[in-house]
């Protein structure tokens, strides 16, 4: 499998929705397909975490979660290693103007 470079969905439970597609649940974490861990480093098989591949990781650290929700808890370290999920525009705040020889 070819390994992508936008990170998909690990979760530990799973919900099926009303169209029947399955939806991840509980603690949510990032994780690239083609790996065999998220990107905050848990293993995906000791940690009984489902794979959600048609699922994008798109939370950011300003999220609010409410308890209608099905996600419980996404991971912090997750949210940091894909940087909050912003785009590559908007991760630089600055632009180096005349750069030194």
């Amino acid at each position: 499998m070819r390994i992508s470079s936008a990170p998909a969905v690990a979760a530990s439970s799973e919900e099926t929705g009303p169209d029947g597609v399955r939806r991840p649940g509980g603690e949510v974490h990032a994780w690239l397909p083609g790996q065999n861990q998220t990107l905050c480093g848990l293993p995906l098989s000791r940690t009984r975490l489902r794979r959600f591949p048609h699922v994008r990781f798109d939370y950011s650290s300003t999220d609010v979660l409410t308890e209608a929700d099905t996600v419980g808890h996404v991971c912090p370290r997750c949210l940091a290693a894909t940087g909050g999920s912003r785009d590559r525009r908007q991760r630089q705040s600055w632009v180096r103007t005349s750069p030194r020889p």
